[in-house]
């Protein structure tokens, strides 16, 4: 993905839509690879962060916890992401002819699946 920018977001509109008083929050803005779709990531330096669950839940863990993409080449992924503190979940496997698939936890605790198809 792409990072088509990032930027600072802080006043009242922003508390108003997402609930939280004397909130401050850095986006950052990836546009898909296919250019059809962009996802949000978002940092709140205010109010400190709280964590209702263990850092480490297991992937079927209600709630947004994770999210999978679609990649070229698995291995080089899982070592570039090691490099900044994702750890493998369970194991790269291999499902039939058709994906090799696995599951990386980066430091936060969200876990990301990657899928990279066979032909």
């Amino acid at each position: 993905m792409e990072l088509e920018g990032k930027t600072p977001v802080e006043g009242r509109w922003v508390e108003r839509v997402i609930g939280i008083d004397d909130v401050r929050q850095d986006i950052a803005m990836l546009r898909t690879p296919d250019d059809h779709g962009r996802i949000e990531l978002a940092m709140f330096p205010a109010p400190k962060a709280i964590s209702a669950e263990p850092k480490d839940a297991p992937a079927n863990t209600l709630g947004i916890r994770r999210i999978m993409f679609a990649v070229d080449d698995i291995e080089d992924v899982v070592a570039r992401l090691r490099t900044h503190g994702a750890e493998l979940v369970g194991e790269l496997a291999q499902y039939e002819d058709i994906y090799r698939l696995c599951y990386v936890r980066g430091p936060e605790g969200i876990v990301v699946g990657l899928a990279e198809q066979l032909s």
